[in-house]
């Protein structure tokens, strides 16, 4: 039986959470998703088609821009707001909706892994208005892959 990550009741609208235990230390999970090539590999939501420039390591201040794909193709650039070391890393593109991830070390080899996504202060509600429809599921998909990847 395939793993399935556990999605979060927030109660907060258009705030939402997922969350999955990885047996793989903090610091390779966190390589991994610092890099914005693999965010097409571990995508759940299967919008993400690849990076098309920035650096291959983020950081704070980090700016990477991501070819996607929601019914249309398009591109959107995204900038790393918030950082620390194997521990959280977030970003947002220009409607600011906010991907964030947040690894908590259990122990050396594991690590329990918080993907969120806010769209509270989405510049375009109408743009995040169904984002509850799918976004839960696809964030619980996109930690099945990760924990795939690097396990």
């Amino acid at each position: 039986m395939k793993e399935r990550a556990e999605i979060v009741e927030t109660g907060i609208p258009l705030f939402f959470k997922a969350q999955l235990e990885i047996k793989a230390p903090a610091k390779k999970i966190f390589d991994f998703i610092s890099d914005p090539k693999n965010h097409s590999k571990m995508d759940g939501s299967e919008t993400v088609k690849g990076a098309i420039k920035g650096p291959n390591k983020l950081v704070l201040g980090s700016k990477f821009g991501m070819r996607m794909k929601l019914g249309i193709p398009y591109v959107i650039k995204n900038e790393v707001i918030q950082w620390q070391e194997n521990q959280i890393i977030a970003w947002q593109h220009l409607l600011h909706n906010v991907w964030k991830y947040e690894l908590k070390e259990i122990d050396a080899s594991t690590t329990l892994v918080i993907e969120s996504w806010d769209g509270r202060n989405a510049r375009s509600k109408w743009w995040v208005s169904d984002s509850g429809e799918w976004v839960p599921k696809a964030m619980a998909k996109t930690l099945v892959k990760l924990k795939e990847l690097v396990e």
